[in-house]
């Protein structure tokens, strides 16, 4: 019983491991993706939305961009995602967002 435990564990840890590593968010893109493409591709995306979803979207892009320059890609990830929901555009569209299917 003791060497079925010794083989199951570590297999059952690499399993574990390779479930956590596939669950990508939806917002994270590759860092140099996030912060040079997207903040151009939602500014051109905005020029079709109604006035009031451009300047919210304006505001989160403007925030995201802040972000960018202080090292918090992650953070600008989502203020870039948020900005994308309000103009009613897919990130995976942008073609900087990965396409994720793992738990989602």
């Amino acid at each position: 019983m003791f060497t079925r435990f010794l083989i199951a564990a570590p297999l059952a840890v690499a399993v574990a491991g390779a479930f956590v590593g596939a669950a990508v968010p939806a917002f994270a893109a590759t860092p140099a993706a996030t912060c040079e493409a997207m903040p151009a591709q939602l500014r051109a995306a905005s020029a079709t939305a109604p006035a009031g979803a451009q300047q919210r979207a304006a505001i989160l892009i403007a925030t995201g961009e802040h972000l960018c320059a202080d090292q918090a890609k992650a953070e600008a990830a989502k203020k870039f995602a948020a900005a994308a929901h309000i103009l009613n555009v897919d990130l995976a569209s942008l073609g900087t967002a990965p396409v994720v299917t793992a738990g989602q």
